[in-house]
């Protein structure tokens, strides 16, 4: 994959849309301290609480015990 080219790299577009859809634009930070603890509640919530569809609508944590 080249550097660069959203087209090519449609996974990580498409998580980096939603990381700055669901997070990152909902949110004024004062500090790195908030941008830290947002970040790790967007976190957890997308890999253990959010069902995806490109995972047989299982969280990332249960399809990894699943298949991992």
């Amino acid at each position: 994959m080249k550097k660069g080219k959203p087209t090519q790299n449609a996974f990580i577009e498409s998580f980096n849309g939603k990381l700055r859809d669901e997070c990152l634009n909902l949110h004024y930070f004062k500090n790195q301290r908030e941008l830290t603890d947002a970040l790790r509640i967007f976190q957890k919530e997308y890999n253990d609480e959010r069902l995806h569809s490109s995972l047989n609508y299982l969280t990332p944590s249960e399809f990894k015990r699943s298949y991992g």
